[in-house]
């Protein structure tokens, strides 16, 4: 074939009317050939194209211009170089890489982990493919970004498999588990009410790395950064699922979505030493991974996956910094969700910076001006962010919050003043430095760990199905099974699970700060205990839509608590400051089973509080009573012309649940009796309940 000598510059494949060039980086390569396949499942290139590097290498970059090449071209490369482990150095000619850059990425049929883990062992004949696609305009129908405030949001973690994978999905057969099938279910997530979609990894990934023979359900060993996943499309063709996800983030925005997705840059699907060797680590071991020093023939694991990847080094996080424009500009999601984000602190020896350059890049950078940065604050060894993450636009998942709110509605003692303080924004967090509310991502379940249906029907985990002997998964729960280990047909047990689930539902979605809800709990979905279901994709993680029906009073408490709180006048809506000038100017008073009196003692297992908004007569009251028994309590007193209404009490069945703010009653004794385990908010406002 012609080929030209090419350019180094943009990296990956590059489409031209004339034929695509091609561009790579690799320091210490000695010879780099190009790989060219007539079919996905091709188990021999038709073309063997070499790069000379006296033409085709610009300094670390080998680049080759290739004629007659059009969209759908299939590739990848050969690399070779020195391999010599304990120098950092893994090359293999033996093995066929993928483009790091590449849009699309292709598992043939016979594709085999194992061969391309055996240094030495030809992968030609069951070779990842690159695809080249076709630069063609997309009609984004007029819909953009939606730059929603935080302030004004409510964030549904999702599976986009998961979410309508279920036969009983009701969704086109050809649709279950895409993208496309997503685009079906947008009328169940717009009527819910969440505003913000946050989906599990959608790059590519290797849905074989598992233990025990078993398939990676979540996502989380990334293969590529930049191609969104071929198993979540309907669309088989080349370039299928690069269209269909624009459609869905079309859609999704059409119906005033946002699309959020978890980005994994902490690690990749290469794993430790005994991995495969797939692309990084063949293309330049240790520029982009962390090794351990002296022996860098093993892996630093910060991640806990087996690798770490060298995110600080300058290949590196450009790199990642194209991954996030790409995802901007050409997808038009409205932000990421960085998983592990504290392993994007280290350095390449693996310590701690204090302005780590990545992230500090990420939180200036204009091209991302506007978009959602969420960082999960903490890694696989013990580094512990939350309320430390550096930056002015950081949010953080806040695992306190988490915690502390299990630990609480659990019963624990000495958990009073923690919870005080996720109910107002984790102030002993991020009080200082003009932090907003917002900042505290508030939730009690995600996709790691119990669902909230199994969170209070489980003391333990129950793992079994991932064949470890349970072995996997986080011990430290918090859960609480109401005396019966899983499911029961006692009414009184059922009952006492119910009520928590919707204390749970009512304290996360009043708090102050930005909640997030995770894919079902609103219906009761159920993983039978397991916490760690990251290789079962199956029934026990998908979203079962019989659910929506049999939990259909759950179901409409969740909607309604989301109405509410965009319907009350929330201090964040109000007054897009600080957290110190947001409760200084707020006028908060804490309460007990005495009005303005507090139990802040170790065996407290109730609070109230009330406060009215700054320039304003508007009201709102909360008791919670995670105690075992019923409590009275004493009401604060209002103005003469006031009176209190009751919108939620947690302990009473659906409809009188929740009410309808127009539907709501006022409150005629100075004292409510709150059964054990129960929530009350009560509203004072003539013109919040005509809203």
């Amino acid at each position: 074939m012609n080929t030209r000598p090419g350019r180094s510059y943009p990296l990956g494949a590059c489409l031209e009317a004339a034929g695509i060039n091609f561009s790579l980086y690799s320091k210490s390569a000695t010879k780099v050939t190009l790989l060219l396949f007539k079919s996905i499942n091709s188990r021999k290139a038709y073309q063997h194209i070499r790069y000379d590097p006296q033409v085709n290498r610009t300094d670390n970059y080998w680049h080759i211009f290739v004629e007659g090449l059009s969209a759908g071209t299939l590739y990848g490369f050969q690399v070779d170089g020195p391999y010599v482990p304990e120098n950092g150095m893994r090359f293999d000619a033996s093995k066929v890489l993928c483009d790091p850059y590449a849009k699309e990425i292709r598992f043939p049929k016979n594709y085999s982990r194992a061969s391309y883990s055996t240094h030495g062992v030809s992968t030609e004949h069951c070779a990842l493919k690159s695809v080249v696609l076709e630069r063609r305009n997309f009609d984004w129908q007029g819909t953009k970004p939606i730059h929603r405030p935080l302030a004004d949001t409510v964030i549904y973690e999702m599976h986009v498999g998961g979410f309508t994978r279920h036969p009983n999905s009701q969704v086109s057969a050809n649709k279950r588990g895409t993208y496309a099938g997503v685009i079906e279910k947008i009328p169940y997530l717009k009527q819910l009410g969440i505003t913000a979609v946050e989906l599990m990894p959608v790059a590519q990934f290797d849905a074989s790395d598992a233990t025990l023979g078993k398939t990676n359900y979540w996502g989380y060993c990334p293969v590529s950064f930049f191609a969104p996943h071929t198993a979540y499309s309907s669309d088989q063709s080349p370039g299928g699922a690069f269209h269909e996800f624009r459609m869905m983030v079309r859609e999704l925005h059409a119906a005033g979505i946002e699309v959020i997705i978890d980005v994994v840059f902490n690690h990749t699907t290469e794993g430790n030493e005994n991995g495969p060797t797939l692309n990084l680590r063949g293309l330049q071991n240790d520029t982009y991974y962390i090794l351990e020093q002296d022996r860098q023939q093993y892996y630093s694991n910060y991640s806990g996956c087996g690798n770490t990847c060298n995110t600080n080094n300058s290949v590196m996080r450009r790199m990642i910094r194209d991954v996030l424009t790409f995802w901007v500009t050409q997808m038009h999601v409205d932000g990421f969700r960085f998983d592990l984000a504290s392993v994007l602190m280290r350095n390449s020896q693996g310590d701690v910076l204090g302005d780590p350059p990545l992230l500090w890049s990420i939180d200036s950078d204009p091209i991302l001006a506007g978009t959602k940065i969420i960082a999960e604050a903490w890694d696989a060894v013990g580094l512990y962010q939350v309320g430390q993450f550096v930056g002015d636009r950081w949010n953080e998942w806040n695992g306190r919050f988490r915690d502390d709110v299990r630990a609480f509605l659990r019963g624990d003692s000495n958990q009073v003043g923690a919870f005080a303080n996720r109910l107002l924004g984790s102030p002993d967090l991020y009080y200082d430095d003009h932090r907003t509310p917002q900042r505290s991502i508030n939730f009690v379940t995600a996709h790691d760990g119990f669902t909230l249906h199994d969170l209070v029907s489980y003391n333990n985990k129950h793992n079994e199905s991932n064949g470890e002997h349970s072995r996997d998964g986080d011990n430290h729960n918090l859960s609480y099974n109401f005396g019966v280990e899983g499911p029961t047909n006692d009414p009184k047990v059922l009952a006492l699970r119910q009520r928590q689930v919707k204390n749970f539902f009512t304290i996360m979605l009043l708090s102050l700060g930005t909640p997030m809800l995770s894919m079902g709990d609103e219906v009761g979905r159920t993983q039978e205990g397991n916490n760690n279901g990251y290789c079962q994709d199956n029934l026990q993680s998908w979203f079962d839509w019989s659910l929506v029906d049999k939990n259909a009073d759950l179901l409409r408490f969740v909607k309604k608590l989301i109405e509410f709180r965009f319907r009350i006048p929330a201090l964040e809506r109000y007054i897009h400051q600080s957290l110190s000038v947001v409760l200084n100017d707020s006028r908060i008073e804490w309460h007990g089973v005495k009005a303005g009196q507090p139990d802040w003692s170790e065996q407290s297992h109730s609070l109230a509080l009330s406060y009215a908004l700054p320039y304003s007569d508007e009201h709102l009251y909360i008791a919670i009573n995670a105690y075992w028994e019923a409590l009275n309590f004493e009401l604060p007193p209002l103005a003469s012309d006031q009176h209190w209404r009751r919108i939620i009490n947690t302990a009473v069945d659906s409809p009188d649940d929740i009410y309808d703010f127009s539907g709501s009653k006022p409150v005629e004794q100075t004292q409510l009796c709150l059964p054990p385990r129960s929530v009350v908010v009560l509203v004072a406002s003539e013109e919040l309940l005509e809203l």
